[in-house]
């Protein structure tokens, strides 16, 4: 059975190696990582060129996701690496202090304006939540708190106020600098860090385009205050990460479930793409099998619909980076055996506006009713296949395009499997033969199969879908020789 949720895996130390390139590969990662908040720029090329010339090693295409770093706001150093808060002392967090004076009574931070942005009865939340603060005062550069829940905090740790609104910019100064590191590798994907508006998104966009990218803009929701504006950040990118660490502390542990849901299912319904994100195997760092809850957490997120589900650390620096790619693997293709396969009223009920999006709904319709074997999609931009892949119809897509740029895009589409394949011929009939003939290679379908193809006229026109035909795996022979005339 072929897996229909892609995996995201982050590169790292413990994928550096080619032979563990080799191997992540073949566990069957459909799109890497690079994390911008670590490393450098050429380390982070050097790392694309090699997972490159591995996965074409392995007749694989392997997206790249790079994820800007965003204005990360954490305390800076404590002299000793680490301090332990007790509840009920005072802290203070000092935007004037040197980077590495901490000590048990403050702190330096890395964001100078955060004094600004906080008032008495704030609620600050320190390394993931770990450690919580009440503001009981700020007076000029220093925040005055009173230690709610203590522990041990070290170096560089970050931090949130619970509700959100920290006025901090989505793009810094650092994240200008990376986009142009992103378009030099040709990254597929950028990911964009705590963006509050379309305003960030667009931007984003914009500065990508300039540096000569093509890649596609994926908004992080990790912020509260993007949650009220979120149509409008949806529809402004391409896809959508629910980082769920950041955005877990500022709107609290319990409200997340159903706002990943929803924010699945929105996007889904807008015809965007969506990531689900953070902690999905986090034992596995340590580990060499996922605990119960993490099994149910990445099934939850496959049976809502989720395009992808991603690993981090697990990854990136864990012990056991192909064990949980295998995991994850597995835990996708038992939940999507079980995923009820249906189609959804209000998604059949629509007007559409576009000839090639009705085409795409109806293959979909045909292929579902008629319980084809694939979906051929003959696409220049994958714009058909993404309209495809917004139904649960349980038919494998298959996308076929002759522009790499668009195959690399569609490895982060669920149930979409890009192909590459030549469209010089200006017979529709010629293309269609030609396409029924890459799935027979591919082993997809056999003889006798009966399969759905789409495609559009004129030949090579971006956003031209137009005709549907469905063929029975051959019936027939390459339309102009012979036989076929006979």
């Amino acid at each position: 059975m072929s897996r229909r949720t892609k995996i995201v895996a982050t590169m790292g130390p413990a994928t550096d190696d080619p032979k563990m390139l080799d191997k992540i590969i073949e566990a069957g990662v459909d799109v890497v990582r690079i994390n911008f908040s670590h490393g450098t720029a050429q380390e982070h090329l050097d790392r694309v060129e090699r997972l490159r010339n591995r996965a074409r090693a392995h007749g694989r295409q392997v997206g790249v996701l790079a994820d800007l770093q965003g204005p990360k706001i954490r305390v800076e150093r404590f002299k000793n690496g680490k301090v332990v808060l007790e509840e009920g002392k005072p802290f203070i967090l000092d935007a004037k202090l040197p980077v590495d004076d901490g000590d048990e009574t403050r702190v330096g931070l890395s964001y100078k304006t955060l004094p600004e942005d906080v008032k008495r009865g704030d609620t600050l939340l320190l390394d993931d939540g770990r450690i919580v603060l009440w503001v009981d005062q700020v007076h000029g550069p220093e925040i005055h708190c009173r230690v709610v829940v203590g522990g041990i905090l070290s170096n560089r740790k970050g931090i949130n106020r619970q509700g959100g609104g920290l006025t901090a910019p989505a793009l810094t100064d650092k994240d200008r600098e990376d986009i142009k590191t992103a378009a030099a590798m040709q990254a597929d994907y950028v990911a964009l860090s705590f963006p509050r508006s379309a305003a960030d998104v667009n931007e984003t966009r914009d500065l990508l385009r300039a540096a000569g990218g093509y890649g596609a803009i994926v908004a992080k929701i990790e912020r509260a205050e993007a949650l009220p504006v979120i149509e409008e950040i949806i529809a402004a990118s391409d896809v959508i990460m629910i980082a769920r660490g950041d955005l877990g502390v500022e709107i609290g542990d319990a409200a997340l479930p159903p706002v990943q849901k929803h924010l699945i299912q929105l996007a889904r319904k807008m015809n965007r793409v969506v990531i689900t994100a953070t902690q999905m195997m986090e034992s596995m760092i340590e580990n060499p099998i996922p605990t119960r809850a993490e099994v149910f957490d990445v099934a939850n997120a496959v049976l809502d619909g989720t395009d992808a589900v991603m690993l981090s650390a697990e990854t990136a620096a864990g012990k056991y980076p192909v064990e949980v790619i295998e995991a994850m693997s597995r835990v996708c293709l038992e939940a999507e055996k079980s995923s009820e396969i249906g189609l959804d009223r209000e998604m059949l009920n629509r007007v559409f506006s576009r000839i090639d999006q009705s085409i795409a709904m109806a293959a979909i319709w045909t292929a579902y009713h008629l319980k084809v074997k694939a979906i051929a999609s003959l696409t220049q931009t994958g714009s058909t296949a993404l309209w495809m892949s917004r139904l649960n119809a349980g038919v494998p897509i298959y996308a076929l395009t002759p522009e790499v740029t668009a195959r690399n895009l569609m490895t982060l589409y669920r149930e979409v499997h890009p192909l590459l394949m030549s469209q010089t011929h200006q017979d529709r009939d010629v293309l269609l033969w030609e396409a029924e003939q890459v799935l027979l290679e591919q082993g997809v379908v056999d003889y006798g199969d009966l399969i759905v193809l789409t495609i559009g006229e004129p030949i090579g026109a971006s956003g031209g879908t137009n005709t549907l035909k469905i063929v029975r795996v051959g019936e027939h022979h390459r339309p102009g020789t012979l036989d076929d005339r006979l």
